[in-house]
């Protein structure tokens, strides 16, 4: 069995499959891919910096709405959370956990390509699995009585899968303006707490993710807006 390290160099930057390797072709040549990746980095952390503003926005959105649920709940999806910080400061880093769930959306995604480099950073594969489990559950025995166990999981696995992905993207070499960190974190932020909305909504009838979509959105276009209109009017 292969020996596997964490993180890997070769999953490291979501979009940095497009760079052109620094030893393919020689002089001019080498120089225009040098220049190249230098300009693909900027144009990446100028859109990661407008996505600011939409990682404040559905955060914002998410808590609103995430508050018209059942005290409980809540308390069950923030233990989950909190838990899995202890246990990655103070106890285990499962880094070999989220390699594993990378290595499984490899599988489901081999046959469309680039997906098979993009989702195993921007799918958390236990949280979309333990919501599908959920799923089975409740409609086979006809009872919510096990949500809270089911919220707690959700929080853990989005947890892991957020911080390892954060930590691999941050680790990656040569990131010119730190780039593919900002736009790829806060991009895979986006989407996991959408996704994660989306979830919720299923789970249960007071959250909306009509509303939490729609906040999200409005509160994201105003800040740009206001952004805008001081630098450039």
């Amino acid at each position: 069995m292969d020996k596997k390290e964490f993180p890997k160099q070769e999953n490291d930057n979501i979009l940095g499959k497009l760079d052109v390797g620094p030893g393919q072709g020689g002089g001019g040549g080498a120089k225009m891919a040098a220049f190249s990746r230098r300009a693909l980095s900027i144009i990446k952390f100028i859109i990661g910096i407008c996505f600011l503003p939409f990682v404040y926005s559905v955060s914002v959105s998410f808590l609103n709405e995430f508050n018209t649920v059942e005290k409980a709940f809540q308390n069950y999806f923030w233990a989950g959370a909190i838990s899995f910080i202890i246990i990655y400061l103070f106890i285990y880093e499962p880094a070999i956990i989220y390699n594993k769930g990378q290595k499984l959306l490899e599988v489901f995604f081999q046959f469309l390509k680039p997906l098979v480099r993009v989702a195993p950073y921007l799918l958390p594969i236990y949280t979309i699995i333990i919501f599908i489990v959920y799923l089975i559950f409740s409609s086979a025995l006809k009872t919510n009585d096990a949500i809270g166990y089911f919220i707690f999981l959700f929080s853990f696995s989005l947890a892991l899968h957020l911080v390892f992905s954060a930590k691999s993207l941050r680790s990656k070499q040569g990131d010119f303006l730190k780039a593919n960190y900002i736009f790829g974190f806060s991009f895979i932020y986006i989407i996991d707490l959408i996704l994660l909305a989306f979830c919720l909504n299923i789970a249960f009838k007071d959250f909306s993710f009509v509303n939490f979509f729609n906040n999200s959105f409005q509160i994201g276009k105003n800040i740009l807006y206001a952004i805008f209109k001081q630098v450039f009017l």
